[in-house]
């Protein structure tokens, strides 16, 4: 029997990555269900406890790892995101699918989690790509992975039934090169210089 895969080393300065936990059930379940008019047509993550507990079971499978993206400051789960259908062999690639609960989104966390799923996949998991399908009208998760480096690969008509109606995608994906020269480029871009004057700018 597998031992699962490797928990995620990394946090963020904002949030932290965590495979989910029974006692997270309710605090999650509730997240979303106040989140469903959000999430409606988009995602369909547990609104039971009954269903939480069959996605905590998957979250440990050997070819799929389900994780809750949590605050740090005080621990409250923002969202998650799940690793899909990994491969290995010649392949090394999987699915990458999120979504924030409706009180955290436009706040920049989901860039961050996204951003240690990225290390996670490519450094601890060891894939070579991941795959990220997003409907075409959702405008704020595409503007998200192009700015972590997604490359546009086409276009898949009717490719998965969401709320009882098959919707078309957009196919995104990241190689592990392109993450490492994205990485690259970050750290190789000089930081701006702020005056002592200067307002502070929040994000």
């Amino acid at each position: 029997m597998s031992a699962g895969p490797p928990s995620p080393a990394r946090m963020g300065p904002r949030v932290r990555l965590a495979f989910p936990e029974p006692r997270d059930g309710e605090e999650f379940v509730a997240l979303n269900r106040a989140s469903r008019r959000f999430h409606r047509g988009l995602a369909l993550p547990p609104v039971t406890l009954a269903r939480f507990e069959r996605y905590r079971e998957r979250s440990r499978r050997a070819d799929n790892v389900d994780l809750l993206v949590r605050r740090r400051a005080d621990d409250a789960v923002l969202g998650a995101l799940g690793i899909s259908q990994i491969s290995y062999g010649p392949f090394r690639s999987a699915y990458l699918g999120y979504e924030i609960g409706a009180p955290f989104a436009r706040q920049g966390y989901m860039m961050e989690a996204l951003e240690l799923a990225l290390r996670y996949a490519f450094v601890q998991l060891r894939l070579h790509r991941l795959e990220a399908n997003i409907q075409p009208e959702n405008q704020p998760s595409l503007a998200l992975v192009a700015r972590l480096g997604f490359t546009r690969e086409g276009y898949s008509r009717r490719y998965v039934k969401i709320g009882g109606r098959w919707r078309d995608h957009e196919r995104w994906a990241i190689l592990v090169e392109d993450w490492r020269a994205k990485r690259s480029q970050v750290k190789d871009s000089p930081r701006p210089r702020v005056s002592r004057s200067s307002p502070s700018i929040r994000r």
